[in-house]
């Protein structure tokens, strides 16, 4: 497909707005990872609440897995870059998320789940995001995908650069996930970006939605309106200003890079660990209906 250039006369890009190096910590039993989108960034990244980033090729930091724990009143979208790990939850689903694979999991009222891993040596890598729900939403009833590798829609632009569209719309192919907007206002936008050489990916954005980009392999460049370009090396993510309605970002061979985006939906947050509501008084009954057993009902 023909994807020289989607600029506009009229178009003007996104620049760096500032970068974050997330920090080392531990979740579930002993997994190392790196908290890149942390607690005091959920108001500017509204509706994103979180994003981990796990890798690594010793079974001694993530042999543990995540055992059993609940979640209310949002989602989770966990990616896999390499590596297997088995889900399952208090609703009695279950499934296998391997290579290049998603689960999307909506908690909604709440679920008990549990990610261990199916593999005693290799490489482990992917990455959890954590989606707010609108508060009509947070108490829905749960519900999950199993998103296979095969299963995600793929495209190479006109100067080599790979995109896998998890969700939303990426240069007219739609992604993986497209759920409609009365129920899901944020419209995630979810991008896998690959570079095979020196080249450029441009991608629209809503002047209104909060957006960042994450590189985990390589080093990427943010271009500005007037061609020079700020870098968001290895391990950083770069948030992206909201003027502008176009991103432009330059990688070179071996960079990889995500990019997300998403509608706010301008709601109090309210959290407590894996709790994540609207209110106090919400937040402390979340924890009670755990407390009593509720969410395995």
């Amino acid at each position: 497909m023909n994807t020289t250039s989607i600029n506009s006369p009229t178009s003007s890009n996104r620049k760096l707005e500032h970068l974050v190096a997330g920090r080392a910590t531990q979740d579930g039993d002993g997994v190392k990872l790196t908290r890149v989108l942390t607690q005091d960034l959920q108001h500017r990244l509204d509706p994103f609440l979180m994003l981990d980033h796990f890798a690594s090729d010793d079974p001694k930091e993530y042999g543990g897995g995540f055992p059993d724990h609940p979640h209310r009143g949002f989602e989770t979208v966990t990616y896999m870059v390499a590596g297997r790990m088995r889900h399952k939850d208090s609703a009695g689903h279950e499934g296998l998320l391997q290579n290049g694979g998603v689960q999307w999991m909506t908690a909604g009222k709440g679920v008990i789940h549990s990610e261990m891993p199916e593999q005693v040596a290799g490489v482990m890598e992917g990455f959890q995001l954590w989606l707010n729900l609108p508060s009509h939403q947070k108490m829905c009833t749960p519900w999950y995908r199993d998103i296979q590798s095969h299963e995600i829609p793929e495209f190479t632009t006109a100067q080599g650069i790979e995109v896998r569209v998890i969700s939303g719309t990426s240069h007219g192919i739609c992604g993986a996930m497209q759920r409609p907007v009365a129920l899901y206002p944020t419209q995630a936008l979810y991008l896998d970006i690959h570079f095979k050489a020196n080249s450029i990916f441009e991608q629209p954005l809503s002047t209104d939605h909060n957006a960042f980009v994450y590189t985990y392999c390589g080093s990427a460049e943010v271009i500005a309106q007037d061609g020079l370009g700020e870098e968001v090396a290895c391990h950083r993510l770069g948030i992206l200003q909201n003027k502008g309605d176009l991103l432009q970002l330059r990688g070179s061979p071996g960079t990889r890079v995500l990019l997300i985006a998403g509608q706010p939906l301008h709601q109090p947050i309210a959290q407590h660990g894996p709790f994540v509501m609207n209110t106090r008084q919400e937040l402390m009954q979340a924890v009670e209906d755990y407390q009593k057993g509720l969410f395995n009902a």
